[in-house]
């Protein structure tokens, strides 16, 4: 519904508001008005009672001559209609009046009220009316004495009947139509700067309240030309701005994680070509000798179909090994290892996967160097992932160190002794510039990058950087004067009891 919206809604509720607010003022003015009346009124007509009471004819030796009294009383009450006047007894009761026939409902009234005004209380003071039941009004009032002592009191209503029925046709006529019309006046005034100012209050929810919708249709593209907007929306400290705030985070968020998502679709998509080209290398390598061997085997001598087999053979490991690799890194990536922590010398481990190497160094005529510095901790971490990375380190420096190079792991206390940090460095020709950006992600691949050409060493690296980021480490490529390539990497203490 069009009448749904917030800035509406709060235009709804702040008219009901005004109109109930102008109608208690105007009540309440009414009733001030009315009080102020009444005491007006009971200020300049105060002596009236006292002035009948000293007129000697209403009495005679017998006590009150009625004749006399209502003939006063008719006067009195043509003169000015809207008094009435009584004759009150000690006690209260009404001694002589001249309402009408059926028009009196009482027959007595308070004498409390009547001795507040004769003592000189606040006024207004109101009274009981003889002529209702439950009403009260303002009215005037004296002792009236005979003889040097009080027989009862003069009591004049100086609002009666007539009164409240010219008032009534009055306040029809005129008070309350300039009463309601100024309510009227003063609401429509109120709803239309309430309404001014609910606008511009909720201008900047409106528009981000566009922005979100332009974003919803829109999508990632929208963010963009939204910036300026969001930056104006976030500044200030009231709920809007806070919301402006919270808002534009998280579409700073979305479109982080969005150019991470499709950067990550991207090296998906590089990964697979190439796992391609890797695997197609060697199969196309493997299928020709294969081949060879099957359509010459008659006219090959036993030597070159040994060679041709050890060649084969050669190719099919390497397509083993990165089938190996590829499954090992999807194990990772998807979270199906969880790395079993365990506390070991990091030392003894280095020692092991030195073993691994001999040979192989040998025949290359290379030499393996371990820097071990003494009193290091104990780590805390898997050993089979840590033997993992380390092997992979060794193998990639293995392979694309020249002959007679060097091959040296260092292992040295972590900050403020705790943990250990590792760096494992060869002499050989270093990784070129253009491939160091992308060293750890999934797309980049080695093929090619030694000057051996001896295989690739990119998916070995982006495990060794899973199984660090799942130890809460990293691995990074630093710069070493007289040294190839040089990865560090470090590893938490063991937490020890007590």
């Amino acid at each position: 519904m069009a009448w749904a919206t917030l800035s509406r809604r709060l235009s709804m509720v702040f008219a009901v508001l005004l109109l109930a607010c102008c109608g208690a003022s105007a009540w309440l003015q009414m009733r001030s008005n009315g009080r102020h009346e009444q005491e007006v009124i009971q200020r300049l007509s105060g002596g009236l009672a006292a002035h009948i009471a000293e007129n000697a004819e209403l009495m005679k030796p017998g006590g009150l001559d009625q004749d006399k009294v209502k003939d006063l009383f008719d006067k009195l009450m043509a003169v000015n209609p809207s008094v009435e006047v009584y004759l009150l007894g000690p006690d209260g009761r009404i001694e002589a009046q001249a309402a009408p026939p059926g028009h009196l409902k009482r027959d007595r009234v308070a004498v409390e009220p009547i001795r507040q005004l004769i003592s000189g209380a606040p006024l207004p003071i109101v009274g009981d009316d003889p002529r209702s039941p439950d009403a009260t009004k303002v009215f005037s009032a004296a002792p009236l004495r005979m003889g040097g002592r009080e027989v009862g009191y003069v009591y004049v209503v100086l609002q009666g009947e007539d009164h409240d029925a010219l008032a009534a046709n009055v306040a029809a006529d005129n008070v309350l139509r300039t009463t309601l019309w100024s309510m009227g006046l003063v609401a429509l005034l109120g709803l239309l700067a309430g309404l001014a100012a609910f606008r511009l209050i909720t201008r900047p929810l409106r528009e981000l309240t566009s922005a979100v919708k332009r974003f919803e249709t829109e999508g990632i593209a929208s963010l963009e030309s939204e910036v300026p907007t969001l930056e104006r929306l976030s500044q200030g400290s009231d709920e809007i701005a806070q919301l402006g705030q919270a808002f534009t985070q998280m579409t700073r968020r979305i479109a982080e994680q969005w150019r991470e998502l499709t950067l990550q679709d991207q090296q998906r998509r590089e990964l697979f070509a190439n796992i391609s080209h890797d695997l197609r290398t060697p199969l196309t390598s493997l299928h020709g000798y294969l081949e060879t061997l099957l359509l010459k085997a008659g006219t090959l001598s036993e030597e070159e179909r040994r060679r041709h087999l050890e060649i084969a053979l050669g190719q099919s490991r390497k397509v083993g090994r990165l089938a190996q690799e590829v499954f090992e890194l999807a194990r990772l990536e998807y979270g199906v290892v969880k790395p079993e922590k365990e506390s070991f010398a990091l030392a003894d481990l280095v020692q092991d996967v030195f073993q691994k190497f001999e040979l192989a160094a040998e025949a290359r005529q290379q030499r393996l160097k371990p820097d071990i510095a003494p009193g290091l901790p104990v780590v805390s971490a898997d050993l089979g992932m840590i033997e993992r990375v380390l092997t992979n380190l060794l193998d990639n420096a293995i392979r694309h160190t020249p002959s007679g190079g060097q091959i040296e792991v260092q292992l040295r206390p972590g900050p403020a002794n705790a943990g250990v940090t590792v760096q494992v460095s060869d002499t050989g020709p270093g990784i070129p510039g253009e491939l160091q950006k992308g060293l750890f992600v999934r797309p980049v691949f080695m093929s090619g990058a030694r000057s051996d050409g001896s295989g690739s060493g990119g998916l070995g690296l982006v495990i060794v950087q899973r199984i660090l980021q799942l130890h809460g480490s990293d691995i990074r490529l630093v710069q070493q004067a007289g040294k190839g390539a040089v990865f560090r990497f470090q590893l938490g203490g063991a937490v020890t009891a007590g």
